[in-house]
């Protein structure tokens, strides 16, 4: 285990995301899908088996040589855990190199919200994601229970994993579940209940999120609220349905002493004052490049890191030049609290040479 470099990019990382100078600015990606065609892999085989995608990201990374990774396997076989919908994979509903594909449909009906208020959250969803879904649960608890271990296999070549827990912003649920249009009708027609479900399923997920950070102790827990954006919603909506569970579940995690990694692709100009109402230094606005980083800045930079935001077209279409100089700007501007990354996850075509530009223009290698 390569104890000393891991030390040394743990205590990057932290200078950045508590807003100090660290020796330099530290690179994070977040990838997967990039992984495998970086290696070689079919994304068929990638998205076979958690354990096979983590051993991928590892080789990769290894090579690639950035001071840590978000995630430590491939997302694809558990999105529906996060989303409540049928994921398309390559290989199976798609060619062997498509990228995976969420099959939003309007699986859940509005009776089940009476299901869940009167049996619980972790009920109906076992029982959903078996029959609706048809999703094999034992498999997959099986992999994820290694999930320990896909972090040693990181850190044993001295790559930080940023973000070893995830959490949920509980909309996203039943927004992916009933599809993003049949929710938003639900908001208008039958807001009370749907308020009274999103309240039973915070409970339920807020005391398993507690019991992980236990668990695992991380440092940063990663909390994607990205179909809430303000684009998405009027004001009145997003404050009552959006930012009430959003600010839940990042207050519960740092009551447990961790920080978190906000994900906050598409457009929240509108309500980036709210962000202030965290402690500073204690999260990260992770954007996706459709929130203009400058403006972060503006107004929250004071009291949180921000981590962004290389754009994917520009990973996959433009040159290693054009990467280097957008990122060596960004670090110029954004200074201390800034973590440099791609805008979201790198695109599976991104091409190796750009990706390893904008790792050369933090690394200075």
């Amino acid at each position: 285990m390569n104890t000393n470099l891991l030390k040394e990019r743990k205590a990057r990382i932290r200078k950045a995301f508590s807003l100090e100078k660290p020796d330099r600015t530290p690179v994070v990606l977040m990838a997967d899908a990039f992984c495998a065609t970086h290696m070689g892999v079919k994304l068929s085989d990638f998205c076979s088996s958690l354990t096979y995608s983590n051993q991928v990201m590892v080789d990769s990374m290894k090579e690639l040589q950035a001071d840590a990774i978000c995630h430590v396997t491939g997302y694809a076989p558990i999105m529906p855990l996060s989303f409540m919908s049928r994921v398309k994979l390559p290989g199976v509903n798609l060619p062997d190199n498509a990228l995976w594909q969420l099959d939003e449909q309007e699986m859940m009906t509005t009776e089940d919200y009476d299901i869940i208020l009167n049996k619980g959250w972790m009920p109906f969803m076992t029982d959903y994601m078996e029959n609706r879904l048809k999703i094999q649960l034992e498999p997959l608890f099986a992999e994820l229970a290694e999930w320990p271990q896909y972090i040693r296999n990181f850190e044993n070549n001295g790559t930080a994993v940023l973000t070893p827990v995830n959490g949920t912003v509980v909309y996203e649920l039943l927004n992916g579940g009933r599809s993003m249009p049949s929710f938003v009708k639900d908001l208008y027609k039958i807001p009370d209940k749907v308020e009274a479900v999103l309240d039973v399923i915070q409970k339920e997920t807020s005391g398993r999120l507690r019991h992980k950070i236990h668990e695992v102790k991380p440092e940063v827990v990663f909390l994607s609220p990205a179909r809430g954006a303000s684009e998405f919603f009027g004001p009145k909506l997003w404050q009552r349905f959006v930012w009430k569970y959003l600010k839940a579940t990042a207050d519960v995690i740092i009551e447990e002493g961790a920080d978190v990694c906000l994900h906050l692709d598409a457009h929240w100009e509108r309500d980036l004052e709210f962000f202030r109402a965290f402690p500073k230094g204690r999260c990260l606005f992770d954007t996706d490049g459709a929130t203009d980083i400058y403006k972060i800045k503006a107004v929250l930079g004071d009291i949180m890191a921000i981590k962004g935001d290389v754009p994917a077209a520009m990973l996959a279409l433009g040159t290693p030049d054009d990467v280097y100089n957008y990122s060596t700007r960004l670090i110029e501007d954004m200074g201390p609290g800034f973590i440099l990354s791609s805008g979201c996850s790198i695109p599976p075509n991104a091409k190796v040479e750009n990706v390893k530009a904008m790792i050369s223009a933090a690394t200075g290698k």
